[in-house]
Parts: C-alpha cells; structure tokens; sequence
C-alpha cells in the first residue's frame, strides 16, 4: 500500500455513523457554505494534472462526458471517477428473447459495476477481464464505498461506489427526493461481490460532505459534471416516461439531482478550502448535457462517434461473457451496437452545458498578452511575464464566484475589459433558492485593476427559468455601445446593452424565428452591424442589429464567423450534422476536417485563421493555407482560444494555461 493511499484513507475517515434509516425530525434548511467573492485571495498552485468525474449512473460518463474524458486518459492524466447511485434500477439486465429471471437489484448493480471494469480496462489498453484491486473506502462521517483501481502503463483509473438507490421504498426517485426533502434519509444498495458488505445512511448534508470530502481528498485539477440546470422540455407525462425523462425537462431527474448535488460539494469544498485564509483550490470545470442529445441534431462525425461507441460495447458485455463477476458481465442492454441503434441517439453527440469556456484574451498596454478564465469557480487573470514571452505568471484572483466555467468579454473603445459571467446566486436545495445571474467585471484602466463586480439581473424573472441560461457572448459596437448576448429559458435569445455613458437598458428578448442551441457568436462587420448567430433546430439562425435574417443551412455545433466583403457582411463556418467535414456559407471552405466548437479570425492574407480540433481530438490551426496540428506540450483542458492572427492560448489539465504559435 503506498502513501498516498493511506493518507487519502486518513482523509475520508471520520466518526462513526450515528444515524438510522429512514426520516427524522426536519431541521431548518441551512444555508450552502460558499466563499466569500472578493477578489485577492491566495490561489493554489503546482498541482499535477487529475480528472474528476462525477456521474448518477454507470455509463453516465461513457455516454455524455465522451470523448473528453478518454482524450485526457490518453494523454496520461489519471482519471478518478465517482458513481452515485447503483445504478440498481428495477434489477432486470437481459436481452430480449433471454428467458425472464426474477429481478435482482444487487445482482443488476454489479453487472454495471463490472461493465465500467471492462470498459475502462479497454481503456487502458489491456484485456477486459483484468482484475482490478478492489477495496472498500472510508469516507466523511464513518460511511463506506467501494474503490477499484486499475493502472497500466503509467495511467490509473479509480472508480469510486457509492451505491445510493435509485427509488425509495415508496417508488420516488430516490437522489431527486434527497435533494429537496430536508427530512430525507436513504440506505445505500447493496452489490453483488463487493468487498463493502454493510449499509450507510445519507441525508442530504451528509452526501455533500462525502462529495466535497472527495475532492478535498484527490485535489483534482479538472472536474466533469452532469448538468445541473437542464432545458425545460414541454410535453405530455407519457412522452416523458417513455424516453427516460424528468417531467418538463430534458434529461433523466437522477443527472439534474447528482450534478447539483455535485455543484453544492464544490461550493463547499471551495468554502472550507479558504475558510482560515487557505489558497484557493485549483481546478476547473465542465458541465454535460444529459438527454438533451436527444432533441437536437447530433454533432459527432463518423469516426469520432465510431470511437466513443466503442466504449460502451465492453460495458454493456454479453450473457455469454465469463468475466468472474457473480453478477452478471455487464449492462446486457447497453451492448454491442445497441447504443448506436438507440431512437434516443445518446451515443450520437456531447454537448457541454456552458459552450464557449475558453479563455478570454486581452493585450494591455505595454505589449503584455493577459489571459482571462474561471479557476477554482473564480475569476482569474494571468499576465505574460514580458512581451511575446507566452510565459504566464502566478494567477492573480479576481473573484466573483461561484462561476459557471464560460466567461463573456468585451474591450471598450479606451481598452478596457469587460468580463461577463454566469453566478450561482443560490444553491441550496431541501426548499431552499436555487438562482442563477448574470454578473459583470469592469476594468478601471487599460490593464489595469478591476471595480466592484455587479449585477446584471437576469432575464428571466422566475428562478427556475432562470437556471437555464446559457453562456454570456458580449461585443463591443464602433458606436461605444455593447451588446451582451444570452440564450434564455424560452430557447430563443435575450439582449440587454450597454449605453456609450456606461448605463445599461432593459433585458429584451430577439425576434424568435425557432429554438436555437446555446453557443452564441457575435461579431461586427466593417460596416459597423453587430451580427449574432446561433445553431437552431433546421438552421442557423442570423440576426443583423437585432433584427433576424435568412436563416443559413444546419450546423450541429456552435459556429464560427469574420467580417467579409458583400451584402452579408459575414462569412460563416460550420459543420453539418454528424459530419466533420467544414464548410463555409458564403464561398468555399479549406480542408479543416474535425468536431467541436470553431474559432475563426480575420487572417493576414485574404483567407480567415481557423482553430478547432480534428478528428482525433489534437487542436489545430489553419493560417496562410497552411494547417498546423499541435502535438505536443501541455494537456488541453476544453477549448483554446485565439489571440490576433495565429496565437493560441488555453488552459491545460493541470490548471494553468498553455501558449501556441505555429511558425
């Protein structure tokens, strides 16, 4: 056993458990510990690179957190992933045409269990039924979970079991009831073969104390989240039941639950990081769409959706596998090509809650590049250390949290930047407010220090429609005016702009032409328009100084657009649903072949700059027809960003950003 072990042991040990199941006297709701938003606090640093993912179900990272997470296990950062239900269900796992047998939920959770083992086994590149060591874990408050490790190669994957039930005894879904009912108890599930052989009780504090005990424990520099403010899906109750979902939102109650439930512990782990004056903890995060991928065009090409696929054929097994597990040898409906048959298309797309998380860029007077993203659920600004250098100094706190991970910026007319962000007002669950508005960050002078942050309201006035905006996108007009974009409940876009003088008008809503994807581009062409285009259901939608235009074809991601000659005054960059092949409206596109979100930026010739990354998920750049592929240096966490006409900035998966200049 080595050291570090026992030391995360000594960690997540800790008095004995004094509850009993089932539902005690209801105390008053307490109020989510959160750290204090001002700016100036010490921040972690020197962190080796680690990924955290924390997921309802098995399989939930398999199927909506792909191909992300496997490109940095590929790359060699250690992957840990958290699981909090059992994933039990009603205990059936067959085939149809498999005689029935009596359900067993114990059984069925284990054969879940063992599917992640061969998957992640695969993973790593070796045989499926490796063994791995598994051992039971000592978490916060004398509770237990099962801990399965696996390292190959100088690669580790731990998967961590809490084994939560899915339902209470009276058939509610068990983690949704948890998170609203103050007076809430649940026993964990058993699972056939583990070494855990005894049950816990959790309430909802006591499951936010074991998350954020967990991070405190493994400090990761990169955490993967569900989404905890899913779109609100209109229909009946039985089209709602029939695909898995919640009533009125889209995507199952468990992920929404869980991804709050995990957006609470990083709260809390923040809270108790900093509470003495401690620094801040490092890490940054990405939140997953659940079920969403179902109601939208899918965005993943052929060999990149062959690729994640992959992942689910050993963790769904077969009947006829011997695996050594008493259980079962996976979730029998979740394999070989089922998941690509699947009317519900899960497999087909990742979408990441808050699109557009990439750094923000402004260069301050005297030459220095400064980089602008979200650390630790905070602001953060670092500063090249000279000129051109593209070396970044210690990052400075700017405070604001919590933060989702996208930022919005804009430079005025005299340099100064705006950074526009997205809060979580209120998070408490059992009850309580649970809020979410729009923030902003104003710079004093040109590279300079930053005024108080404020408020900006939101444009929805219900809270829960107002947990499902998206991501702010900002521009800065030639009239002094600046005009903030976001996507709103409705699935259409609100506006709200800045005056010359500073003052700020009213929240209003674009003329809608249909429901559009959040992952907002504005930009302004030579004559002055500011123009806004978002993906829509059968196109991409186009407005002109808020007016709407013609919509363009189909894209299944955000798109990418510059400044160009003719009535359009824009050409635009996409990617058809399901291909990943680019093209461009008006005129011909390069050869830029790949999948995800797309940066593009007036060239030093006729042709635009493009960044983005290819099919196999290295970034790459397209400058003067020539087209770069960065192959080595630090790992890449999310999206990069462009600086200029061929400067790449990004954060990287030890937290800290990275510099890119092809030459």
């Amino acid at each position: 056993m080595d050291s570090r072990r026992v030391a995360r042991r000594t960690v997540l040990a800790g008095a004995a458990l004094a509850a009993v199941a089932g539902c005690s006297v209801p105390q008053p709701p307490r109020t989510t510990r959160s750290a204090d938003p001002a700016p100036g606090r010490p921040i972690a640093t020197g962190r080796r690179a680690l990924l955290m993912q924390f997921a309802a179900h098995p399989d939930d990272d398999l199927y909506f957190m792909n191909p992300d997470s496997q490109r940095l296990l590929d790359a060699g950062v250690p992957l840990v992933s958290v699981y909090v239900t059992a994933g039990e269900h009603i205990g059936k796992n067959g085939l149809p045409g498999m005689p029935q047998a009596k359900p067993d939920k114990a059984a069925y959770s284990s054969a879940r269990h063992q599917g992640l083992r061969q998957a992640y086994a695969e993973a790593l590149g070796l045989d499926r039924f490796t063994a791995w060591d598994r051992r039971s874990l000592a978490l916060v408050g004398g509770r237990h979970a099962e801990l399965d490790v696996l390292e190959h190669a100088g690669r580790r994957v731990e998967l961590i079991f809490l084994n939560l039930p899915m339902h209470t005894p009276r058939r509610y879904m068990a983690v949704p009831a948890l998170w609203e009912d103050r007076a809430l108890e649940l026993r964990t599930q058993f699972s056939t073969g583990s070494p855990v052989t005894r049950a816990d009780t959790y309430d909802h504090e006591q499951l936010v104390e074991v998350l954020a005990g967990l991070l405190a424990a493994y400090r990761p520099t990169v955490v993967h989240t569900l989404d905890p403010d899913p779109d609100i899906q209109t229909g009946d109750i039985a089209s709602a039941n029939r695909n898995s979902e919640q009533p009125g939102y889209s995507d199952h109650g468990d992920h929404t639950a869980v991804a709050c439930f995990t957006w609470a512990a990083l709260l809390r782990w923040v809270a108790d990081a900093t509470a003495n004056g401690g620094p801040v903890p490092a890490f940054t995060t990405t939140g997953f769409r659940g079920y969403y991928n179902r109601h939208w065009p899918k965005n993943l090409p052929p060999q990149v959706l062959k690729e994640k696929a992959a992942h689910l054929v050993p963790y769904g097994g077969d009947p006829a596998w011997h695996c050594g597990n008493p259980g079962g040898c996976g979730d029998y409906g979740q394999g070989g090509g089922r998941p690509l048959t699947n009317r519900k298309g899960w497999v087909r797309a990742t979408h990441h809650r808050w699109p557009g998380a990439r750094p923000a860029l402004a260069e301050e007077p005297g030459g220095r590049l400064a980089t602008y993203g979200v650390l630790g659920l905070r602001a953060v600004r670092w500063r090249e250390t000279a000129p051109h250098s593209r070396v970044w100094g210690e990052p400075e706190d700017l405070g604001g949290g919590p933060l989702v991970p996208a930022l919005g910026s804009a430079v005025l007319g005299d340099g100064r930047l705006l950074l526009f962000g997205v809060r979580f007002a209120a998070l408490e669950g059992r009850g309580g407010a649970n809020r979410r508005e729009l923030v902003l960050l104003e710079q004093r002078s040109a590279g300079g220090s930053f005024l108080a942050w404020r408020g900006l309201g939101n444009p929805e006035r219900d809270d829960d429609r107002g947990r499902r905006i998206g991501s702010p996108v900002a521009v800065a007009a030639p009239d002094g005016r600046v005009h903030l974009f976001v996507r709103n409940a409705a699935k259409g876009v609100s506006t709200r702009v800045r005056a010359a003088d500073g003052g700020w008008g009213p929240w209003r809503d674009l003329p809608a032409q249909e429901e559009v994807q959040d992952g907002l581009t504005a930009l302004v062409d030579t004559r002055g328009r500011v123009h806004l285009l978002a993906a829509g259901r059968t196109g991409v939608r186009h407005w002109v100084d808020g007016r709407p235009t013609a919509p363009l074809p189909l894209a299944g991601d955000p798109v990418a657009a510059v400044p160009a000659a003719g009535p359009d005054g824009v050409q635009v960059f996409y990617r058809a649903p399901a291909e990943g092949r680019l093209r461009a409206t008006p005129g011909a596109a390069p050869a830029f072949d790949g999948y995800g979100d797309l940066v593009a930026a007036p060239g030093p010739g006729p042709d635009p700059v493009l960044l983005g990354r290819d099919l196999h998920g290295r970034i790459q750049l397209r400058r003067a027809r020539t087209l770069f592929v960065r192959t080595r240096g630090t790992v890449p966490a999310g999206d990069p960003a462009l600086y200029g006409a061929g400067t790449v900035v990004g954060l990287g998966a030890d937290a800290r950003p990275w510099a890119w200049r092809p030459r």
